[in-house]
């Protein structure tokens, strides 16, 4: 790339972020590899990478993550990967709703925030890249996974209606759509789950047990399908690079068999398929 260009990622600590921020370095990117924790922004700067603190659920970390981002480049920013998400398995009859108001926080709210304090230095230098991770999971559903469809649900919704805002602006808004991806989701549940789910009182006690649990608890191994982060970080660069980005970007073969199944099938068919998993 001629111009070193700028990026700010979330949830870098591992998974696609931690891929991302290493991938997009070796292509010559200016990145800003935030974590959650202070600890893991210390294992980044480490490994060379320009590391800091971003707290979703905090508005002053947020706000001083972009502050650090724009003193260093001298204030501008080319694009940000909102990323960092987490999980609360559980029934939707089990969900706590104040489980739902701290997931949103996180996997919704947090973006949003984030988006909103870097439009206007995108809109003052004419052009930028907002790249939102959803999943498969944000537009089609699974069993005991309400409140992270939920959000991902959401964030479709507000992604679909700020790219049409941006038109005209030189601000692209995309959305990336992985599958089963190589990450620590399932492990970072847990607590959440442990913290809102009491699932030995629930009346569907029995299909925790022979279901979720095992998924939850056990490590099986790779997912059918499951891929390394790298799959996502080869589609955030061509959001990211690309003159013309598409709006979406499928990541694995289910993402790609469900966009397919959800627009031939009626709601109830797909409503079966779904029920079997």
């Amino acid at each position: 790339m001629s111009k070193e260009k700028s990026v700010l990622i979330t949830g870098c600590s591992s998974g696609i972020g931690y891929d991302a921020a290493h991938g997009l370095a070796k292509r010559g990117w200016r990145v800003f590899a935030t974590c959650r924790k202070e600890e893991d922004c210390a294992r980044l700067r480490g490994e060379g990478l320009e590391s800091f603190v971003l707290d979703y659920t905090d508005e002053a970390s947020i706000a001083a993550a972009v502050a650090e981002s724009l003193s260093r480049t001298g204030g501008t920013l080319d694009a940000v990967f909102n990323n960092g998400a987490y999980a609360v398995p559980g029934a939707v009859e089990d969900l706590p709703t104040d489980a739902l108001r701290a997931i949103y926080e996180t996997n919704l709210f947090g973006y949003h925030e984030l988006t909103r304090r870097l439009i206007p230095v995108m809109r003052a230098q004419g052009h930028g890249r907002i790249v939102n991770c959803s999943s498969i999971l944000g537009f089609v559903t699974a069993p005991f996974r309400g409140a992270y469809v939920s959000s991902k649900y959401a964030l479709e919704g507000l992604s679909d209606t700020l790219r049409i805002e941006m038109q005209g602006t030189g601000i692209e808004v995309i959305l990336i759509e992985p599958g089963p991806i190589t990450s620590k989701i399932r492990q970072n549940a847990i607590p959440h789950f442990e913290r809102w789910i009491d699932w030995e009182a629930s009346p569907r006690a029995e299909q925790y047990r022979r279901k979720l649990m095992k998924r939850l608890y056990e490590d099986r191994g790779p997912d059918k399908f499951e891929l390394p982060a790298e799959a996502v970080t080869q589609k955030l660069i061509h959001a990211l690079e690309s003159k013309r980005p598409r709006p979406r970007y499928y990541v694995t073969t289910p993402t790609y068999i469900m966009g397919a199944l959800r627009r031939i099938l009626s709601t109830r068919a797909l409503d079966k398929l779904l029920v079997k998993g």
